[in-house]
């Protein structure tokens, strides 16, 4: 069920309905587990078992990790948990991947294999809710928490519907104590969660899915030959706003829907693109996500607290099992490489240059941040022609085509698609630099009243012009 549908308009509302109709905390937490269910079997219905397969493996693997003290019971039980949801997951979205490498493998020495193509169906949002339930068993083996004494709350945090399919991914420590209490929007809440599922919807529908999604998509599906040098740039740029607008937008939607339901979930993006940096780019980017590897992968690798050459190995094997994260390519491994080494490269100048006075000039004065931002801005693009390139001779021929290496490339882009890239890139980007350092609540509080009305009126006015989409959000595939 999309959140982009009049299907779940209908669902949202009939939900919510009966939701404030109840008056026993458990019926509502009853009512929104059973609400969930429907909502991801809308896709695929058998799937749901695999949600009630990673919540009752977790559950369990939890319960009796708190009764023993003892480190070898727990690394037991904890593998279990890692076994099962890494398992499921490895199977479902990296299957054929790794078949298929294999037979690369075996044919290069010259052998052949043959095996008959899997037909595995990905679940939808297998990555995310996979992490999520990781993180709750790891957390309690870490003994950062103790296991949920309910196994309704458990449940509702695992499936809870508007952060299900993709992100933000949650932490238990976050949700658990909300849904410990009854829950009831404010009006304030009410008011701001329909207009954060409104501005959402209005970036996925409006900004990524009409204005950018078109252009990208004919320079990335270009196959006959090199673009000209501004077709490819402005194709590029294209999808680095509609790759935000996309995922920005289901985030945005989902904190929106939740805050209408009296539940809080955390911000995803923080203006991503007036990054000054990678460090501060991963800050403000997928923030759930960063932080989880962080938090469960770079930090017990050993982190920054081993030396140089140490730091930079974690740095680089996080961003590429982050980009391996994404989707079962090679291309995204490139991806999560470039990024690694980024920040590799990002910490060996701060190192080596970092207490120098024109550094500290450069880095302290408004131009030289504005310098620093762009070629940030500059690589994270070069950087996307990997993520969504559809095989690495088309990345390479882009690649080129920016550089303005190959001649007499094709024109593929109108005036009109140039015009609005640049319009909705120069406001994107604008927009970001002037807020990037508040959120978009304090951002929509400095507007009066009336020009909240006249902004919230306009995106509904261009969303229902749109006639709506019926484009699945991107990162639904990961």
């Amino acid at each position: 069920m999309l959140f982009n549908s009049l299907t779940f308009v209908v669902f949202f509302f009939a939900l919510l309905a009966f939701y404030y109709s109840l008056r026993d905390w458990r019926l509502q937490k009853v009512l929104l587990l059973v609400g969930s269910y429907l909502f991801y079997a809308a896709w695929n219905p058998p799937f749901v078992i695999l949600l009630w397969i990673s919540t009752f493996v977790d559950w369990y693997a939890a319960k009796a990790m708190a009764t023993h003290e003892r480190r070898g019971p727990r690394i037991a039980l904890l593998c279990v948990s890692l076994f099962a949801n890494l398992g499921l997951l490895g199977f479902f979205k990296y299957g054929g991947f790794v078949l298929e490498n294999f037979q690369n493998v075996v044919g290069f020495y010259g052998m052949t294999f043959e095996a008959a193509k899997p037909s595995i169906i990905l679940p939808v949002g297998i990555s995310f809710y996979t992490f999520q339930t990781m993180s709750y068993t790891l957390d309690v083996f870490l003994k950062r928490s103790k296991p949920s004494n309910s196994f309704l709350d458990f449940a509702l945090y695992v499936t809870f519907f508007p952060q299900l399919v993709a992100g933000p991914i949650v932490r238990a420590t976050h949700f658990l104590p909300q849904a410990a209490t009854a829950r009831r929007a404010t009006r304030q809440m009410f008011s701001w969660g329909l207009f954060l599922m409104t501005l959402g919807m209005f970036q996925k529908i409006v900004l990524a899915d009409i204005m950018l999604a078109p252009s990208a998509e004919t320079v990335f599906g270009w196959a006959r030959g090199p673009l000209a040098t501004l077709d490819a740039w402005l194709g590029v740029l294209a999808f680095s706003g509609q790759i935000f607008f996309d995922f920005a937008g289901y985030s945005t939607t989902a904190i929106g829907a939740a805050l209408c339901f009296g539940f809080s979930l955390p911000d995803n993006f923080r203006c991503p693109y007036a990054a000054v940096g990678f460090s501060d780019f991963w800050r403000r980017w997928h923030i759930s996500l960063s932080t989880w590897l962080r938090d469960y992968l770079y930090v017990p690798l050993g982190g920054n607290r081993k030396g140089r050459i140490r730091t930079n190995v974690n740095l680089m094997i996080t961003m590429l099992l982050g980009g391996l994260w994404h989707g079962a390519s090679w291309n995204f491994v490139v991806w999560g490489g470039l990024h690694g080494g980024y920040l590799g490269a990002e910490r060996f100048l701060k190192g080596r240059f970092g207490d120098k006075p024109w550094s500290q000039s450069l880095t302290g004065s408004w131009g030289g941040k504005v310098l620093l931002g762009a070629i940030t801005y500059l690589l994270i693009n070069i950087a996307w022609v990997f993520f969504r390139a559809p095989d690495f001779a088309t990345a390479k021929l882009l690649l080129l085509s920016m550089a303005g290496i190959i001649p007499d490339g094709a024109q593929v882009l109108s005036s009109l698609a140039m015009l609005k890239i640049t319009v909705v890139i120069g406001a994107l980007l604008i927009s970001h630099c002037v807020h990037r350092s508040i959120s978009v609540e304090a951002a929509a509080e400095r507007l009066p009243g009336w020009a909240h009305g006249i902004v919230w009126a306009a995106m509904l006015i261009l969303i229902i012009l749109s006639q709506g989409s019926d484009n699945a959000f991107i990162y639904f595939q990961f």
